[in-house]
């Protein structure tokens, strides 16, 4: 068998899984209530998605967001507000959300009707 820096290659490429980012759904309310201020608030947490400040990055994908006041969209600070939306995202499992992968917005009817969500 053919060894890689001393450990098996079999070892390594069995390794390679556990390292690569899976890709979820998260359905739910994006909130931009500021410049440069995104969450979203969905079933199971409220993510974070980017904070306005000089040590947070936007992570990449964000292009992906349009302008969401163009559709669905309640106003609740002059251009900022907030909106209903599906997004395939990698997170680090606990509050941030890494990477946009793609996003949707809907209906504002379908998270006020998801009884899993607080109400918008």
């Amino acid at each position: 068998m053919k060894r890689i820096s001393g450990l098996p290659a079999a070892l390594v490429l069995a390794a390679l899984p556990a390292f690569a980012q899976a890709a979820e759904t998260r359905c739910g309310w994006i909130q931009n209530p500021t410049p440069r201020n995104w969450w979203l608030e969905d079933r199971d947490n409220t993510w974070t998605i980017m904070t306005q400040g000089p040590d947070d990055e936007e992570p990449e994908g964000m292009d992906l967001i349009p302008d969401i006041s163009e559709k669905e969209f309640v106003k609740t600070n002059g251009y900022y507000g907030y909106a209903c939306a599906c997004l395939s995202v990698e997170t680090d499992g606990e509050e941030r959300i890494t990477r946009i992968l793609s996003f949707k917005q809907l209906k504002l009817s379908q998270c006020r009707n998801d009884k899993s969500l607080s109400k918008g």
